[in-house]
């Protein structure tokens, strides 16, 4: 479970976030919607701990993440929070494989353990014949696909996506919403999505509406 209590975020004089109250059940999905500017990538940042809020609590699995030092918060990052962003960050010079290895690596996972799970979860999202495939050599949609099971290699307690399939053309996009609607019904995955799409904030579990750095309904 997922709670932020009054998170405030300013950048100079423009205060972004002014205030945010949110409960995010787990096996939830859950979509924060609202026009440019209002505030929402700062929000995921926030909820990723890949930023600091000025004023607030976020707690997740019962953590109060302020009270990490960095070396700890990186290390909770790592093991609880997967990352889906726009335009997928694979590593070119890396396998499909590799890339998905990282996150494990990095959590010290040993290397034969992490390319089992590796191929485990690239066999369940269908990929299994493009493990030694590099970037460049995948469709725009495999690449997000490689990039979810990047996400999901360390088990997070929420996967956190950024404009998932705003790249992505039509077949593609309604391929990786289903996959997100599977891994939830399958693995019982919580995700928190920013997203434009007005199809896949409809279907999904709740809709975050932010207006001028507030919540106004969810």
């Amino acid at each position: 479970m997922i709670i932020t209590k009054g998170i405030t975020k300013s950048f100079g004089s423009l205060k972004v976030l002014k205030g945010i109250d949110l409960t995010i059940n787990d096996s939830e999905i859950v979509s924060i919607v609202g026009p440019s500017g209002a505030g929402k990538t700062t929000l995921l940042q926030i909820i990723g701990t890949l930023d600091s809020p000025d004023n607030g609590e976020l707690i997740i699995n019962n953590t109060r993440t302020q009270d990490l030092n960095d070396k700890e918060l990186a290390a909770f990052r790592n093991q609880n929070i997967g990352f889906v962003f726009q335009f997928h960050q694979l590593l070119p010079e890396f396998t499909a494989l590799e890339n998905v290895m990282i996150p494990a690596l990095i959590g010290k996972t040993s290397k034969e353990n992490a390319e089992k799970k590796a191929k485990e979860i690239l066999d369940f999202l269908k990929l299994g014949d493009r493990m030694e495939h590099k970037p460049a050599e995948l469709s725009g949609g495999e690449k997000q696909r490689v990039a979810v099971a990047r996400a999901l290699i360390n088990n997070p307690s929420v996967i956190l996506a950024d404009e998932p399939s705003g790249s992505l053309d039509t077949k593609n996009k309604e391929e990786l919403h289903a996959l997100f609607f599977e891994l939830r019904d399958k693995m019982k995955q919580t995700f928190v999505i920013v997203t434009h799409d007005e199809q896949l904030a409809a279907d999904t579990d709740r809709i975050i509406h932010i207006r001028d750095g507030l919540v106004i309904n969810n």
